[in-house]
């Protein structure tokens, strides 16, 4: 009997735990009562932009390959584009950023640029400028556009919510590739037929100073947080050379040891992509004819060879993940910026490999752009004052 009252008892007192339960979970709150809401949730992306290895579809097809950072780098989804050119084939991607002002992503083409909501995901304009377009900068309030045209004479100010033209600077050096500096003040402006790079003024929108000259024309470059000194890829150079962003000065010729130039698949250039960590101690180093990352001690002056990293196809470009933790070369590789290790590689859903030189990081809350990173590796300290 004793054995049946306690299986009684259980029963019941489990009955009055599940009745208990079910009251609370469908009972609502109280009027001017809220209940507590979890913390949202940051959400970190790659965006990465393609055919953004030239008009190469085999890398990734035609569109934005979006990977989710905090999942290694795990496909999420695709996000469709326009960009065709006039035969209506995928034209090749030459720059991508980002503006939190307008919740937009824009994408460079060889033709054109374009805007799309990154909410939405809608394509909200596109637009065939003079002389087509090449590597954009978006200033820091992301209302303003740099825009280089295609390796001429010029670049084009543009207003980044309607795509309308603001100004044009003409700088007769093969424009090429833009940076916006960080505090929004100045704009470097780097052609591939010369040796100097120009500096813009954004409140007259006109050059005000050139740094150099260089030994060769200059390719991909960038520069540290407090805008006191740039690094350039120069023609010829397996290694990279410094400026004094201040003076104008040229200061130093840093050149890769071990290994040889040799023929490269693109670019006609050895070292096409140079990149610093956020916290400026490193630079890494594209080396397109040997497949590899060269990494430099930054702390010293001029910078000091530290190790390599072998990639699985030709890096043209580097930039990293806004917390420093992952280096991105354009091949797709991973890799962990302290133990240097591939972690893992981009596959698009059908497990394809997925490259490109054209990729930017961006932050959600609740399904809004919060923050975004940048396409060229910039220095992130800014504790020095520019004079």
């Amino acid at each position: 009997m004793k054995t049946t009252k306690t299986v009684f008892a259980l029963l019941m007192g489990g009955l009055f735990l599940l009745s208990t339960t079910a009251w609370v979970a469908t009972t609502k709150v109280a009027p001017g009562l809220t209940a507590p809401r979890p913390a949202p949730k940051l959400q970190k992306y790659l965006y990465v932009v393609t055919p953004g290895v030239r008009n190469y579809l085999g890398y990734g097809g035609h569109g934005i390959q979006v990977f989710d950072i905090n999942n290694n780098h795990k496909w999420v989804k695709f996000i469709k584009t326009g960009g065709l050119n006039k035969k209506g084939k995928p034209s090749n991607v030459k720059g991508v950023d980002v503006s939190l002002a307008t919740n937009c992503i824009y994408i460079s083409t060889l033709e054109a640029l374009q805007c799309i909501d990154l909410v939405t995901e809608k394509l909200l304009w596109e637009r065939e400028y003079e002389g087509g377009v090449d590597r954009i900068s978006i200033s820091p309030d992301g209302r303003l556009i740099y825009m280089p045209s295609l390796e001429k004479e010029f670049w084009t100010v543009v207003d980044a919510k309607t795509g309308d033209v603001v100004k044009k600077i003409v700088t007769n050096s093969g424009s090429h590739n833009t940076i916006y500096g960080p505090d929004g003040n100045f704009v470097y402006l780097a052609g591939l037929k010369s040796t100097m790079l120009n500096v813009a003024d954004t409140k007259t929108h006109t050059v005000t100073k050139q740094v150099g000259p260089f030994s060769a024309d200059i390719r991909p470059f960038t520069i540290n947080g407090s805008q006191t000194l740039v690094y350039v890829n120069v023609n010829g150079l397996l290694g990279f050379e410094i400026g004094d962003l201040v003076t104008g000065k040229f200061l130093h010729r840093v050149v890769v040891e071990g290994f040889n130039i040799g023929e490269v698949k693109r670019h006609s250039c050895p070292s096409h992509g140079i990149a610093l960590t956020p916290d400026e101690k490193e630079i890494w180093l594209c080396d397109g004819a040997n497949h590899r990352l060269h990494v430099f001690d930054n702390t010293v002056m001029p910078p000091v060879q530290k190790t390599t990293i072998q990639t699985r196809d030709m890096p043209g470009w580097i930039t990293f993940s806004v917390d420093g933790k992952y280096a991105y070369p354009s091949t797709g590789d991973i890799i962990d910026a302290k133990t240097r290790k591939i972690v893992t590689t981009l596959e698009d859903q059908n497990y394809n490999s997925v490259q490109s030189e054209k990729m930017v990081e961006i932050h959600f809350v609740d399904g809004k752009p919060v923050a975004a990173g940048d396409q060229f590796g910039i220095g992130q300290m800014k504790q020095l004052a520019r004079n």
